[in-house]
């Protein structure tokens, strides 16, 4: 199973997925080892973070809650 942590302010840690592009061709991640997805759109290597959003000061708007089912 996949999880998948909000960090504050700062990318998404994925631990256990594979990540794919558009066409289904699979990113080479190594496995056992959590990634982190850019969520502030600074980094140079996206989908990953290169840490970027500690450069330009990024600050989420949301934090991770729970769903209301």
């Amino acid at each position: 199973m996949a999880k998948i942590t909000v960090k504050a302010n700062g990318p998404y840690l994925v631990l256990g997925a594979e990540i794919v592009d558009e066409t289904g061709a699979p990113f080479p991640v190594e496995a056992g080892k959590a990634v982190a997805l850019c969520r502030c759109g600074a980094s140079q290597r996206k989908p990953f973070c290169d840490g970027s959003h500690a450069k330009i000061g990024f600050h989420a708007e949301e934090r991770a809650v729970a769903l209301k089912g």
